[in-house]
């Protein structure tokens, strides 16, 4: 494989030490490796004041960006108005969602290439034409694929997926943004992210037994629950951090998005060394050990880390043991000693149907090897598995390493489907084998999420995850309250048999190895390439601007939806067999907020419609207010939009004709999607004012015309029997984020400004 961005990763580190030194001065103390990160990225260059914490609204440049198939669509939409002739920062797009996981690898791949075909065949023409990199469907999941080909220790980078944060596993700040977010980075202009607080979490110990680094941040979920990150960059530090590999690290960072987190991080140090040598770029290592002691936080923040992080969490990994969360949400954690007692308290149904070990979260060489040190044992000690196997490899790199050492024929042996090196069940793309309609069952899995619905469109899934050894064990048993730190199974010729702890690999001993990565290299000059879309395609639909806001209050807007309880990017914009339309703006709203439980009468995609009477459906009911020049208020509770960087969430109302989103409380990514698409996404300024909401509402925008930084807007709330309540929501838009809104997106200001 070829060694990407090398001259530019030497670039950053030339300028590293002088700016962080400059940093020190200015901030008065030493620095976490987070603030030496961002500090060395200001757009301005060398750091000249001191920013706060939560509060201040800072423009970085970030060193690259990364795309997935899925929200790449919208995001190169966006790009082709942007007026530019080429990408200003590195990027590249990895077709990794768009592929249904069935029959396995071959047939599944065939598949995805037949019905998906008009969209890779887009994306590659635009990355062609604008010079970005592409990885073709089969090449890898994005965020195993940036770890081995892109992320660099002190490095920043911004991806259109949330768990762009895997790439903290190799020391960078990695966040996850919205299309239009990269967009503007893409263009060459900077990107703004209110400077996160920081969260240090310290390692000690050493991981043993059963446990995972997956249950570290199991663990870590479990105390601070899936708001608990928001605005925040969690550090990891300490002696126990070093006992981890690059990969485990790797896995902590991915699942901080379930935290809400801004991204997290972890200094450089001998396991990132090791794994940059291992996958090609020993020449990354040594320029990165030149600079090595900036690379990490300074030595007073780790020794006295309660002077220097907001909030400081220490774990003992000799101590931690191996954990399930779940179901229905990432932070629920059990420890597995306590599943038994748990899983009869809460009815959740014992037999587990399926083991699914991959992801971005868990498909390296390490966790299939780990995973495989069980499957081994089975196969040996004669235990058939009770539960069916699905695995996703990671990369193709790793595919390829994992069969050539016998590791995949491990799995095939117990029965085990191998998947496509893609995202497959994770993200819904799983047409699963057993199950029809709403079964109650349960399922394992060493992903990052288990939302209703998520992995197969079933509400009576119960899923669970854990780390790879730990859902191979569990499935192999077929019980969800198994512990095989106790627990005996019995084989097929009736004997008693314990399953010994897992062993991993952390790098293959024959070094890593592959035929066809899968990288398209574009073209130097692009200016020839046409890219085409077809008028009557049902999948891509060129934008279309959004309207400017016409500088007036807004008056006379009608509830369309007040939505109870969780409400995240899955209820907003659902993935599955949704995915199709993620480059059709008008397709892909006709599944705008069918997820969310109406609070009037616990239903989902079941509202009044406030011209008729009737009830139906929300894009049906939403498209009837558009079609009569009406606007329309979201209101919503906390943690708004939590889960996925998907700006579908935000553009679809937005298309829609919806112009307001008012909630307790907003997920990072999610807030800042609306307000770079031309909404006004506002909180109650009283929480308990949500109450106040009733199904006929109409509410009236004041003092909008006054529309300023730092001043909150007054909303009068007319009910169907005339009587009003007066409330005030407050936002979080600074000047130029009220630029975006009068112009009616961030793109239109691009667009303004490039003319």
């Amino acid at each position: 494989m070829a060694l990407f961005d090398i001259d530019m990763i030497k670039k950053v580190y030339s300028q590293m030490p002088e700016r962080v030194d400059q940093a020190r001065k200015v901030v008065g103390k030493p620095l976490t490796l987070a603030e030496k990160i961002l500090y060395t990225h200001l757009w301005d260059g060398t750091p000249n004041q001191k920013y706060e914490r939560g509060k201040d609204y800072v423009d970085f440049a970030p060193d690259r960006i990364a795309c997935q198939d899925a929200t790449a669509q919208m995001a190169l939409l966006q790009f082709m108005q942007a007026g530019k002739s080429k990408c200003a920062v590195p990027t590249t797009v990895h077709c990794d969602h768009l592929i249904l996981a069935k029959q396995g690898a071959k047939p599944d791949l065939l598949h995805a290439n037949q019905v998906s075909n008009e969209v890779f065949d887009f994306l590659e023409s635009v990355s062609n034409k604008y010079g970005i990199g592409f990885w073709k469907p089969g090449a890898g999941i994005i965020h195993q694929v940036v770890l081995e080909n892109y992320a660099f220790p002190g490095g920043m980078m911004i991806g259109t997926d949330s768990h762009t944060v895997n790439a903290g596993g190799l020391g960078m700040v990695a966040v996850g943004v919205g299309g239009a977010d990269a967009v503007d980075v893409m263009a060459g202009m900077p990107w703004e992210l209110k400077f996160p607080k920081l969260i240090g979490v310290k390692l000690t110990g050493e991981l043993n037994g059963w446990t995972a680094s997956k249950d570290v941040i199991l663990k870590v979920a479990g105390i601070l629950t899936v708001k608990g990150g928001t605005g925040a960059i969690i550090e990891y530090f300490g002696p126990g951090a070093k006992n981890l590999s690059c990969t485990g690290k790797g896995t902590i960072c991915n699942m901080g998005a379930e935290v809400g987190a801004t991204t997290s991080t972890f200094g450089y140090d001998d396991s990132m060394e090791r794994f940059l040598r291992a996958t090609g770029r020993a020449e990354v290592a040594d320029e990165a050990n030149k600079i090595r002691e900036y690379l990490t936080g300074d030595d007073e923040v780790y020794a006295n880390p309660e002077q220097y992080f907001d909030e400081v969490i220490e774990i003992n990994l000799s101590e931690l043991r191996p954990h399930l969360n779940g179901p229905f949400t990432p932070d629920l954690a059990t420890p597995i000693s306590e599943m038994s007692a748990k899983a009869k308290e809460n009815d959740w149904p014992i037999n587990v149907d399926w083991g699914l070990i991959g992801s971005c979260t868990n498909s390296s060489y390490e966790d299939l090897t780990r995973a495989a040190s069980i499957a081994k044992q089975a196969v040996d000690k004669k235990i058939k598995s009770k539960s069916d196997f699905g695995i996703n490899p990671g990369s193709e790199q790793i595919r390829y390493t994992a069969e050539r050492d016998g590791i995949l024929k491990i799995f095939e042996d117990l029965d085990a489907t191998i998947f496509t090196n893609a995202c497959g069940p994770c993200i819904g793309q799983w047409e699963r084998s057993d199950r029809k309609g709403d079964e109650k069952n349960t399922i394992v899995h060493s992903f990052n999420r288990n939302f209703s619905k998520r992995a197969d469109g079933n509400p009576n899934t119960h899923a669970f995850v854990g780390s790879p050894e730990m859902v191979a064990a569990i499935a192999i048993s077929g019980r969800l309250d198994f512990d095989p730190t106790r627990d005996k199974l019995i084989n097929e010729d009736g004997e008693e048999v314990m399953l010994e702890e897992p062993k991993g690999i952390e790098l293959p001993t024959n070094g890593f190895d592959v035929e066809d990565p899968g990288y398209i290299a574009p073209r130097e000059d692009g200016s020839g390439v046409e890219v085409k879309v077809s008028p009557t395609s049902e999948r891509l639909q060129l934008l279309e601007p959004f309207k400017p806001w016409d500088g007036q209050n807004l008056m006379g807007a009608k509830l369309l939806i007040k939505a109870h309880g969780k409400c995240t990017t899955d209820h907003i914009s659902m993935a599955g067999p949704w995915l199709r339309f993620r480059g059709h703006l008008d397709n892909i709203s006709n599944n705008c907020l069918i997820g969310a439980v109406n609070a009037f009468n616990m239903k989902t995609n079941f509202v009044k419609n406030q011209l008729t009477g009737e009830y139906g459906g929300v894009p049906d009911v939403q498209r009837a207010y558009k079609a009569a020049d009406i606007p329309t208020v979201v209101v919503g509770d906390h943690n708004y939009g939590e889960g996925s960087s998907r700006e579908h969430a935000a553009m679809e109302p937005r298309h829609l004709g919806v112009r307001v989103v008012l909630v307790k409380s907003f997920a990072r990514i999610h807030e800042t999607n609306l307000k770079k698409q031309g909404m006004l996404g506002i909180t109650f300024a009283n929480e308990n004012d949500y109450d106040l909401i009733q199904e006929d509402d109409t509410f009236n925008f004041i003092d909008l015309e006054n529309f300023a930084s730092d001043q909150p807007l007054t909303i009068e709330i007319v009910h169907k029997d005339g009587s009003k309540d007066v409330i005030k929501a407050n936002h979080t838009y600074n000047d130029s984020q009220i630029e975006w809104y009068k112009e009616g997106s961030a793109l239109n200001l691009i667009k303004k400004q490039n003319a």
